[in-house]
């Protein structure tokens, strides 16, 4: 008797969240970005989107969507996302939660250590060219693994030649500090490896150099702090 009781007790207990859950989503946000938001946006402008984004983030501020809405409406209506982010594949750098950003706002390129190649190139160039996207973001964060590796010089598989990309941002911060075992160093190597990552946008892209070159986006590098959640922008 008991058993059925308690069994009783967790199915209205499951229905009431559930119910509560459906009340919560009919105050979530459904809209998705269409051509002209996007369009009426400067690259400065979207940069100052995604502080505002990120702010929210830090202050648990950030704005209740309905996921599967938006999903819906942009399947029918296409994508327009106000900028590309080039992340860390790291799992604790969630690049939407982190700007405060939903389906089809933003697009996201990942690979270890936030490095340039003629893919993620290539992709930048479909986002901003194609889609109309504003801003290219290069985004690090403290405590990076692959930047670690990178300073053990670990070498394994196809990771050797993805690591290798790391080391003119090593080699750069050893002229300044020849201790590559102080605290602080490996922070140093992922700011430095932004900022390289950054260059290499322009150089490597005609299409971005020349589309940053006549102010239609803006090419910028950005830290994410793991431990205060805060993006700061170089």
């Amino acid at each position: 008797m008991k058993k059925l009781v308690f069994a009783v007790i967790a199915v209205i207990g499951m229905a009431s969240c559930a119910q509560n859950f459906k009340l919560d989503q009919t105050n979530a946000e459904t809209h998705v970005l269409h051509a002209e938001d996007v369009e009426s946006k400067t690259p400065d402008e979207v940069v100052e989107i995604l502080k505002l984004g990120n702010s929210n983030f830090m202050q648990k501020h950030t704005s209740n969507r309905d996921a599967m809405a938006q999903l819906v409406e942009s399947a029918n209506d296409g994508q327009h996302p106000l900028a590309i982010v080039l992340s860390c594949i790291d799992s604790r750098v969630p690049v939407e939660l982190i700007f405060d950003k939903g389906v089809g706002d933003i697009f996201v390129a990942r690979v270890a250590g936030n490095i340039v190649n003629e893919d993620i190139l290539g992709s930048m160039e479909y986002a901003c060219e194609h889609s109309g996207s504003k801003v290219v973001v290069v985004l690090g964060h403290e405590s990076c693994g692959a930047v670690h590796s990178a300073c053990e010089y670990v070498q394994a598989g196809n990771m050797t030649q993805m690591l290798q990309k790391i080391y003119p941002a090593i080699d750069s911060c050893l002229k300044v500090n020849p201790d590559a075992h102080c605290a602080g160093f490996e922070n140093d190597v992922v700011r430095k490896n932004v900022e390289i990552m950054v260059d290499r946008v322009r150089k490597e892209s005609e299409i971005l150099s020349h589309m940053e070159h006549e102010g239609e986006i803006k090419i910028v590098g950005a830290i994410f702090n793991l431990h205060t959640g805060e993006v700061e922008f170089l």
